[in-house]
């Protein structure tokens, strides 16, 4: 069973995304900002790391780019979240290291499919 860590700030969404990767059969540990994303990361050692853009105390951009410059994490993939499509954000996200940029709102099996492909590409 591949292990998710999610940061989300909006809580609804944050358990949304949960209960649907829980439902799906992964084991799931969920932060509240990108700093707890960070250290949950680095704690956990998941086989994939979901992040929200915008969020308080550091970024998901941030978050990501911390990951990437740890030698002991950086082989961990990143998709970001975001409500916010413009191309100079996605550009931003798969250069500070994201493997996936998916837009708010999406369908619940839209979400596992992307999840799947992405573990799947890293041999999970």
């Amino acid at each position: 069973m591949a292990k998710i860590v999610i940061a989300e700030d909006e809580p609804d969404i944050r358990e949304l995304i949960a209960f649907t990767l829980r439902f799906a059969g992964y084991e799931v540990i969920t932060g509240s900002n990108g700093e707890e994303g960070y250290e949950l990361t680095k704690k956990e050692h998941p086989d994939l790391a979901m992040f929200d853009v915008r969020m308080p105390k550091m970024t998901g951009y941030d978050a990501c780019r911390k990951i990437k410059a740890d030698p002991e994490i950086a082989h961990i993939p990143v998709i970001f979240l975001s409500a916010k499509g413009q191309e100079n954000e996605i550009e931003q996200g798969l250069s500070a290291g994201a493997e996936e940029y998916m837009l708010k709102p999406f369908a619940p099996d839209q979400l596992t499919d992307r999840v799947r492909a992405v573990l799947a590409k890293y041999g999970k």
